[in-house]
């Protein structure tokens, strides 16, 4: 629990263990060692620990037996430290432990649960030695041959303690400590057995690769280099406590046409860390990556360049050789020949690729090491040739800028070569430059594009004459004076900029370094030249990536301050096209861009007939709104343009006539609209009317993105009120209609959707046919329109007159249909719509002939806890409704195992679901019968002690209904049902009352059960309940007084007779 546990154990950057098969096989270690430890260790057991250890538990007071202080559900054991302090104590949802005897208690009661309780105590506790003896102890337990000074430390700090004390601490913490050393030498023996790659086959394919760092048309990496100059005797680089993880070294790649790579090479692989550049961050040694079979596997996935010249190659397997060696032979590899073995800790997440070829070393040959090489690469001469030496150049970029023009241009142009501005060869630095910051991006990221290799024409043949010309421009931009500059930049203008070609031509011959370098001058006309260049080349995804790397975004932000409003224009325009993937998103935030835009949008539309001045004023502003709708795919930027005061001001916007400028607006809005503090905003400064008031533009775009704000801003009653007020929903279900266009086409049915979950709403959408619509759009759609037309017929169908209507238009069959789907949100929403259709009979007999039943039950299997709960409320209805409930129940294979299963979830949702249908099921006794032998009573009980209210109802309701069947009354009592129940009396819910009343009156029954409800005072409380309006409820409780007055009359009547 020191070095194994620090520095052994797999954490994840939130503190939480992984699972990984080290993991385990650590905590098993610390369970069995815990478990034993008052057997082994008696008196060391007893030690009372320096500070309680507090963890969240799954334990609950029924699960503790005699021995214990039980009170409602607190639990405190009997043994006491000189304190009065309970040494175990449970105040749900957390215990409190102090002594190793009681630990190994608590693990016992924990049964099948130990594991899941070792590892939330160690994910709490993360440092228990402190803990357990003490901060002196604690800062040393990881160091061998620490104990003299922490007996020095524990003489000389506390006098007060006993030298029997003392004495016990010391062999406790020598207990610890040779515990430690046991689990890591354990961890390392289970390692060596899956070893694949060793620290000789790792160093020859770093020393091959080093000699592709040499200068020349054939270099395709820049450096190359350990993080770490020492090199243990076993050859491994990595510090000890990392190489129990199978860990061998650390390098950093610097390729030539994409970010440093920070690379771990462990005995499973190679995989990008998060970032070190040196050994001792702890934080830095986590997988952000897929891991690889080696090296140049890696490196074909992540540097284009790379792969583009590798690929031409032939793989070749060579005997090392010495330096004055010549190679003798070569065999080709074959990579199914490979062997292959399974290392599940990290092999899980290897792409089916890279799994293909493994480098092992041969053991028959112990001398004979293998490497990997490519001919014609001018590595290694085959067959006689000597070896090449590795070019040792002075490893320093070259400048695009030939010194002359540097400075001839620095003459006229003083910022031209600002010493922040990075070359294409040198993007290694804005990695470092910028604070790391975990992504947080909204869902509409998965729709944006990601960083993706360029595409480049095979020969410089298919190169077009353009793609030549504007390599002579960008030497003229290079090497001309200020008025030079002006008139290439114009002549460049005048090309088609928006070709492909064009754009990777500006960026090959250094152009875009010199356009962003013209950024930070002080010539407007430069700097308004190169930023239209700019606007145009964005729109290139490459381009776009390349000038994150350059750090060109930072200049674009600082022009947003400027005077010039054709400048701030511009800049927000460009960052608009920039800002389409993450990285550069961040990038705007983190350089203060989202505050700056938003002081752009401080614009008021009056009319439309506008002053120059004032028309790019609003070109500013339109700009800006541009800029904000890309920033505003990512949470984090959502939140500083809140922050920022940006909804007011897009609300003002909101008042334009120009449909150019209402678009980013509302692209924007409906974007921060995901956020709910971004919609009470969006509320109070009265908005919905605008969006409404603009469904009826001529613009799909614009009234794609009013319904889709409409479509998140519904969550809302008052939002869906407000539509219903300002007559937006005829306008939405009129937008059905344009259903070739599938992107209005989803938002449309998703603000339906939404709106539909008022039934004021529902009304007015029926005067409208948007049922009878919607159930055409049922079939031949995209998932994201029929996630919200099911969605829409689900809340419709909560209207009686609307199941009659589902059914004449033939929308059962669809609806069952789409049961067989995998999309979970989509199976959420057609278990909804079809459940709610089964509460019509005729419906019913559709559903069970289409054998919807069957699909809805298999829906319990699926690992999604949404869909869980959404199929097992389906099923209340089919087993009402059905004739034959339960044998059709029963006739399901396995049926009614996953039901009783799926009361271990830890899910609230689960559980009400899984009670409500075993409330359905229950009704048939044949079918109890099977629940009662698959132990459905005691999984029961032990959802007893929750506090959710509406669990609380259909628990109580299952327990009443299970109360029927042989001795389950009984049971229920054996397994601590009884008083949880009575405390449900107390609930201020009227329908878990009701329950409450109706189970306790069928436990009644048993006469233990009597005694146990008077004991708790729930007799007043039931008395009480006689007044209840519902009259079932009236006579339950009733008959529940009356059981536990006829069992103390008996009693009475016994002492009597025995008198």
């Amino acid at each position: 629990m020191g070095v194994s546990l620090t520095k052994a154990a797999q954490w994840t950057s939130n503190g939480k263990l992984e699972s990984t098969p080290m993991n385990e096989s650590l905590l098993k270690n610390i369970q069995r060692f815990v478990e034993q430890f008052s057997f082994d260790h008696p008196q060391e057991a007893e030690h009372v620990f320096e500070e309680p250890l507090q963890w969240s538990t799954t334990l609950v007071a029924s699960d503790f037996k005699p021995g214990y202080d039980i009170s409602d559900s607190t639990v405190q054991s009997h043994e006491k430290d000189n304190e009065g302090q309970p040494l175990l104590q449970l105040s749900p949802p957390f215990v409190y432990v102090r002594s190793f005897s009681q630990l190994s208690k608590l693990l016992h009661l924990a049964e099948e649960r130990k594991l899941e309780e070792v590892r939330a105590c160690l994910e709490e506790n993360t440092d228990p030695m402190v803990k357990i003896l003490g901060l002196n102890f604690a800062t040393n337990v990881d160091v061998e041959g620490a104990l003299p000074e922490v007996l020095c430390l524990k003489d000389e700090g506390k006098e007060e303690d006993s030298a029997m004390d003392s004495n016990i601490k010391i062999k406790l913490f020598m207990l610890l400590q040779n515990k430690d050393k046991q689990v890591l030498s354990q961890l390392l023996e289970e390692i060596s057995e899956k070893v694949r790659l060793d620290a000789t086959a790792v160093k020859n394919e770093v020393e091959l690769l080093k000699q592709f760092c040499k200068e020349g048309e054939k270099r395709v990496l820049k450096s190359l280099r350990y993080t770490s100059d020492f090199e243990f005797s076993n050859g491994c680089r990595a510090p000890p406590w990392r190489q129990a993880h199978g860990e061998i070294c650390y390098v950093v790649i610097e390729p030539c046409d994409t970010e440093t790579l920070y690379i771990t090479c462990s005995t499973a692989g190679v995989f990008l860390n998060g970032g070190m550049t040196h050994e001792g961050e702890e934080s830095s040694y986590e997988r952000v990556s897929d891991v690889y079979e080696d090296l140049v596997t890696l490196l074909k996935s992540r540097s284009p360049r790379f792969a583009e010249n590798i690929n031409k190659q032939q793989v070749f397997v060579v005997g090392e050789p010495s330096s004055t060696q010549k190679v003798q032979h070569v065999e080709l590899v074959d990579g199914e020949e490979q062997g292959q073995s399974s290392y599940e800790q990290q092999e899980k997440n290897v792409p089916k690729e890279a799994k293909k070829q493994r480098h092992r070393p041969n053991k028959a040959e112990g001398k004979k090491k293998y490497e990997t090489i490519w001919t014609n690469l001018a590595v290694l001469h085959i067959y006689g040739a000597e070896e090449k030496k590795p070019s040792t150049g002075s490893g320093e970029d070259k400048k695009r800028l030939e010194p002359e023009a540097k400075s001839k241009m620095k003459a006229e142009l003083p910022g031209l070569s600002s010493p922040g501005r990075l070359s294409f060869q040198k993007m290694k630095t804005s990695a470092e430059a910028m604070h790391v910051e975990p992504f947080s991006e909204s869902s509409s990221e998965s729709e944006e594009e990601e960083e993706q290799p360029e595409r480049r024409p095979e020969s410089d043949t298919d190169l077009p004459s353009e793609y030549w010309q504007i390599q002579k421009l960008v030497k003229y931009l290079k090497g001309g004076d200020q008025t030079a500059s002006v008139l290439t930049l114009c002549a460049m203008m005048d090309l088609n900029l928006m070709q492909e070609t064009c754009q990777l031509a500006i960026r090959d011959s250094g152009g875009l370094e010199i356009l962003l370098n013209l950024l930070d001058t002080d010539d407007v006309k430069c700097k308004t030249g190169s930023l239209k260049i700019l606007r145009k080349i964005s729109h290139n995804m490459q381009m776009r990536q390349t000038i994150v790397d350059m750090r060109g975004l930072q200049s674009m932000v600082k022009i947003l301050d400027s005077s010039v409003k054709e400048l701030k224009a511009l800049a927000a325009e460009t960052i608009a096209n920039v800002a389409k993937f993450r990285r550069a998103r961040r990038a705007v935030r983190q350089y203060g861009g989202i505050k700056k835009l938003v002081k752009l949008l401080d614009f008021t539309p009056k009319s439309d007939n506008l002053s120059t001045d004032l028309e790019k004023d609003m070109e500013v502003a339109r700009c800006g709104a541009l800029a904000l709708w890309s920033c505003s795919r990512s949470t984090k930027n959502k939140e500083a343009i809140r922050k920022a005061g940006g909804i007011p001001l897009l609300g003002r916007l909101l008042k334009s006539p120009h449909e150019n400028m209402l678009i980013p607006v509302v692209g924007t809005l409906q974007e921060c609209a995901s956020k709910e503090n971004c919609r009470v905003i969006i509320h109070t400064e009265g908005m919905v009317k605008d969006f409404v008031k603009n469904l009826s533009s001529d613009s799909d775009e614009l009234q794609m993105h009013c319904a889709s704000a409409i479509f998140k801003c519904a969550e809302d009653k008052q939002t869906r009120d407000l539509v219903r007020k300002f007559k937006g929903l005829q306008p939405l279900v009129s937008l059905l209609g344009k259903a070739d266009n599938k992107d209005l086409l989803a938002a449309a049915t998703g603000a339906i959707w939404k709106c539909s979950n008022s039934p004021e709403n529902v009304a007015i959408f029926q005067k409208h046919k948007a049922l009878e619509t919607l159930l055409r759009l049922l079939t031949d759609q995209p998932e994201e329109v029929l996630v919200n037309v099911v969605g829409a017929v689900g809340e419709f169908a909560q209207i009686p007159v609307n199941k009659a209507t589902v059914r004449t238009c033939g929308g059962i069959k669809p609806l069952v249909n789409l049961l067989t789907g995998t999309n979970q949100a989509l199976l959420v929403n057609v278990t909804k719509a079809v459940g709610a259709c089964a509460t019509d009979k005729d419906n019913m007999v559709i559903i069970k002939q289409l054998d919807g039943v069957c699909l809805v039950w298999s829906l319990l299997k699926n690992p999604c806890a949404d869909v869980q709960s959404s199929a097992a409320w389906a099923l209340c209805p089919f087993l009402e409704n059905a004739k034959d409930a339960g044998e059709l129940a029963r006739s399901l294979v396995g049926g009614l195992e996953v039901i009783v299963n799926l009361l271990k979830s830890t899910n609230n949702e689960v559980l009400t679901s899984i009670c409500a249908a075993i409330t359905k099921i229950a009704k048939d006794k044949d079918s109890l019968a099977i629940l009662t032998d698959l132990e459905v009573v005691p999984l029961l009980a032990k959802l007893t002690n929750t506090t959710d209210e509406r669990l609380r109802r259909h628990l109580a309701e299952a327990i009443c209904q299970c109360c029927v069947w042989g001795k389950n009354r009984k049971s229920f009592r054996v397994a601590g049902a009884v008083v949880p129940l009575t405390r449900y009396l107390k609930s201020e819910d009227g329908l878990v009352l009701n329950s409450t009343v109706m189970a306790l009156y069928e436990l009644s029954k048993d006469p233990h059960n009597c005694i146990i409800i008077h004991e708790k005072g729930a007799v007043q409380m039931l008395i009480h309940m006689i007044r209840s309006d519902n009259e079932e409820v009236q006579e339950a409780a009733a008959r529940c007084v009356r059981n536990i007055r006829l069992l103390a009359q008996a009693n009475k009547d016994a002492k009597r007779l025995i008198t």
